[in-house]
């Protein structure tokens, strides 16, 4: 049977820097996380734009893990190349396999602590599901937007981004440190599990799908034309009804939500969006029935020989 190996990334962008301080301080006191016997491999996914205090180099490492840049060791593009570099040593087929990912992020968006979940992969759902069930954390699935693909976590068999803010770029917080261990020791607590056969599954999920992102208002040139408004930042997770304020406009005018339906917003004026031209991105709530093909998935995984 093939050992199993989570691994654990930090600092995919480089100016998110507290699962970077969390890491390393692990590697100091080997102790300060109970990882439960789990064989972990700890790296910065960005070195390069850590020591630079950007975000990146050239371009967004987590949008460049795509097939058709995982050749390219010899590329221009640091991101390329690093992306190419991280699938080829702990890829499913890398030189030191690990079956299971966990990327650390941080944002400036009041999302608290939450799950994202790229797609319906049956084994990232359940593991998402354990993590609900006994941190009670919203999950964000991302799917269906053509502009945003290439994340880190779908290149391994089974991956899940922790978000957590807010908190400035480039700033460590004690609370975002703690709500990282403490979500971090949930992760392999819960792994430990499935691989002792000891776990309970909920029979249900709550689930806030993806729908759109949409911009800032912009004028005739393309520069910004105004911000979000005092009653919708810091909002997110809240629902938006018809009429709610979205956006105060340079002129006074104020932009309204005139979707007949229902949204919940997520990543209100995260400040590494701005480039994206996304302001916010809409959800749809649902509850979802928990599905034995879910279960059954990460158990192969875990259990894969």
């Amino acid at each position: 049977m093939k050992q199993l190996q989570v691994l654990l990334v930090a600092g995919t962008h480089g100016n998110e820097i507290n699962g970077i301080w969390l890491f390393d301080e692990w590697k100091k006191s080997p102790f300060l996380i109970n990882s439960h016997g789990i064989q972990t491999l700890k790296i910065i996914g960005n070195p390069e734009a850590k020591k630079a205090g950007t975000r990146y180099i050239h371009n967004d490492l987590n949008r460049s893990f795509k097939r058709e840049t995982f050749s390219s060791l010899n590329s221009s593009n640091y991101e390329e190349r690093r992306a190419s570099e991280l699938v080829n040593l702990y890829g499913e087929a890398g030189e030191n396999p690990c079956q299971i990912a966990i990327d650390f992020h941080t944002t400036t968006a009041s999302m608290g602590s939450c799950l994202v979940v790229y797609g319906r992969r049956d084994a990232d759902l359940a593991l998402a599901s354990l993590i609900q069930n006994q941190l009670g954390l919203p999950i964000y699935l991302h799917e269906s937007d053509q502009k945003q693909t290439g994340f880190l976590v779908e290149s391994w068999p089974c991956g899940l981004v922790v978000e957590i803010g807010p908190v400035g770029q480039s700033l460590l917080n004690s609370r975002i440190i703690l709500q990282t261990k403490l979500i971090l020791e949930t992760l392999m607590e819960q792994i430990h599990k499935v691989k002792n056969f000891n776990l309970f599954f909920p029979e249900k999920l709550v689930i806030h799908r993806h729908i759109k992102s949409i911009d800032y208002p912009k004028d005739k040139d393309g520069n910004l034309d105004g911000y979000v408004h005092s009653l919708r930042q810091s909002k997110d997770w809240q629902e938006l009804k018809k009429g709610d304020e979205l956006f105060y406009k340079l002129s006074g005018e104020t932009i309204r939500f005139e979707e007949q339906e229902s949204y919940i917003p997520v990543f209100i004026n995260e400040a590494a969006y701005v480039e994206k031209n996304i302001a916010m991105s809409f959800t749809k709530r649902e509850l979802w029935n928990f599905k034995q093909s879910w279960r059954q998935s990460l158990i192969d995984l875990v259990h894969q020989k």
